[in-house]
């Protein structure tokens, strides 16, 4: 399915590059109010309203660079902008290639986040493919850059921004053995990436393999 007709979005003009100073609070009430106006949207206009949350997502890093995060205020609303914005994405009713054009556009604005403020939008990935058919061509997509990133050679090593997009694609296209194998290359031990090990452990029905797992991760981040 494809939108039906168009939406004059009030944000687009408020998000502009640099919109916003040092000072937060204008730019959490801005956020409240784009939230605001695309749920109000999709409430009628389910694909619409998935429209405007792909802009908002791409808007908000460029428009933020300026503004002081030091206090977390403004990471809260946008981590809190991004939970409630990957359903109404996830839930669109649209085909394979609009689907594709608004994960591209996703994945540029991943790229751009400087500061970074969207880089929690990663860990949603799977959900933003919906069928595990997507989710694994994205996965190969990502997959040989994550093992470079990972590689034991000092020389390829490095940090890569579609680290949890990685596991969290594999996840939802059920290649959960390949979550296992790649954590197992990380240089460094990291909760947030194991966890990845037990969401996939659990996926198979591994349930006691899962919490061994889990409880490794713990001695790891205590010790």
């Amino acid at each position: 399915m494809r939108p039906r007709g168009t939406h004059k979005w009030t944000f687009r003009a408020r998000f502009r590059r640099h919109a916003f100073g040092w000072r937060s609070q204008p730019a959490i009430k801005r956020i409240e109010e784009a939230v605001s106006e695309i749920k109000k949207v999709a409430r009628k206009e389910p694909i619409l309203g998935a429209e405007g949350a792909v802009l908002l997502l791409e808007k908000l890093s460029p428009a933020l660079e300026h503004v002081d995060s030091s206090s977390g205020a403004i990471g809260t609303a946008v981590n809190n902008g991004i939970d409630a914005r990957v359903p109404v994405i996830a839930k669109a009713p649209v085909d394979d290639d609009l689907r594709g054009k608004w994960l591209e556009r996703l994945w540029d604005a991943v790229q751009e986040d400087e500061m970074p403020y969207i880089e929690n939008l990663t860990d949603y990935w799977g959900d933003l493919c919906v069928t595990p058919e997507c989710a694994s061509r994205w996965a190969d997509q990502f997959v040989g850059t994550l093992r470079m990133a990972w590689s034991p050679d000092p020389e390829l090593r490095g940090y890569f921004k579609g680290t949890t997009a990685c596991l969290s694609a594999l996840l939802r296209a059920e290649r959960n053995d390949e979550i296992l194998e790649l954590i197992d290359l990380a240089p460094y031990k990291s909760r947030h990436y194991r966890e990845w090990g037990v969401k996939a452990l659990a996926a198979v029905g591994k349930k006691a393999e899962a919490i061994r797992y889990a409880e490794g991760n713990n001695r790891d981040v205590h010790n």
